[in-house]
C-alpha cells in the first residue's frame, strides 16, 4: 500500500461526513488566490477561508503562467470574483535555480529535450517577482481593470502575510 492508498482511505472518512454537497461553484467571496504549491502553505487557514468561498490556482512559484491565467479569466468572466490574491513565500525553490541550468540537467539525465514547458520561472527577488505577477495580471487585456489585484509574501517561519506595494 501506497501514500495515494492510505489518501483514498481519507477520502472515504472525508465522505462519509461529508455536508457540502449543495454549494455552488462560484465562490462566495469572489475571491480568486494564485499561490505556491509549497506543502508548507494551507492557503485556505493562511487566509481563513473556508469551502466554497474562493478560487485557489497553485502551481510552482505561484507565478501568473498561461495557465494561471486562463484560470484567472474564467474565474472573473463565468464565476464573478471581484478581487485576485498572489502569493509567494519566503524560502521558495523557485529562487534556487535558473531556468537554462535545469533545462540541461533534464536534458543531460533524459537525453531529450521538451517542447513543454518552455519556462520554469525561477526568480530571485521575492518581492519583485509578486510585482511582475500583479503586472502581468492587470495589463491582460481580458482582465477587466475593475478587479482588484494584490501580491503578498507569507513568511513560512511565522505564518504572516505581508502586502508587497
Amino acid at each position: 500500500m501506497g501514500i495515494i492508498d492510505d489518501s483514498v482511505r481519507e477520502n472515504e472518512a472525508y465522505a462519509s461526513s461529508f455536508t457540502s454537497g449543495d454549494l455552488t461553484s462560484p465562490p462566495s467571496k469572489n475571491l480568486a488566490v494564485v499561490a505556491c504549491m509549497d506543502a508548507r502553505m494551507n492557503v485556505e487557514n493562511i487566509l481563513g477561508i473556508k469551502l466554497g468561498e474562493a478560487h485557489i490556482i497553485r502551481n510552482a512559484g505561484g507565478s501568473v503562467t498561461e495557465d494561471a491565467l486562463r484560470s484567472l479569466i474564467v474565474s472573473t468572466k463565468l464565476l464573478g470574483t471581484k478581487e485576485f490574491m498572489i502569493i509567494n513565500h519566503t524560502d521558495c525553490g523557485m529562487m534556487k535555480f535558473k531556468d537554462e541550468d535545469l533545462k540541461s540537467q533534464l536534458l543531460e539525465e533524459t537525453g531529450t529535450g521538451a517542447v513543454s514547458p518552455s519556462f520554469f520561472y525561477p526568480f530571485k527577488d521575492l518581492e519583485a517577482n509578486v510585482r511582475e505577477q500583479i503586472q502581468k495580471v492587470k495589463t491582460h487585456p481580458w482582465i477587466p481593470d475593475s478587479i482588484v489585484v494584490r501580491g503578498f509574501v507569507y513568511d513560512v517561519k511565522t505564518g504572516k502575510l505581508s502586502e508587497v506595494k
